[in-house]
């Protein structure tokens, strides 16, 4: 039985002009695929007026949340004891977003409840990607 786990959470955007925006976000975990995690924003605050979705390891967040990581279009670093930052690159541009760490790490542990680190299901995973890659072939 697949668990998808949401926890809301507030977001600050950054601006060119180092304003912060407040931003609505969802964090979304899902046991059919163990090893990404998802920060979903509303259409309200993208770009192009629909919802947007970032994936990325489940592992680079918990990196990120002590420590700088990330090497290609989500970079996560701590801002101080309290904050962390999430930069999302795109071809449409940059979004540079500070999360409560705790808020993250308490979303971190209850994914963890789910699936264990190192208890994910890789073969099930690959599985799952090659049947979405390839379709019905």
């Amino acid at each position: 039985m697949d668990i998808t786990l949401e926890q809301a959470v507030h977001a600050r955007l950054i601006t060119a002009e180092d304003q912060e925006l407040p931003v609505p976000a969802t964090l979304r975990y899902d046991s059919a695929d163990p090893f990404a995690v998802h920060v979903d924003f509303p259409p309200e605050v993208s770009l192009e007026g629909e919802p947007v979705t970032w994936t990325f390891g489940r592992g680079l967040l918990e990196r990120g949340v002590s420590g700088p990581a990330g090497t290609g279009d989500v970079h996560i670093w701590p801002c101080g004891p309290d904050l962390t930052v999430m930069e999302f690159h795109s071809p449409l541009g940059l979004a540079l977003l500070q999360f409560d760490t705790g808020a993250l790490r308490r979303f971190l542990l209850r994914s963890y409840a789910v699936v264990a680190a190192g208890r994910e299901d890789v073969t099930a995973a690959v599985d799952r990607g090659l049947q979405a890659l390839l379709g019905n072939v």
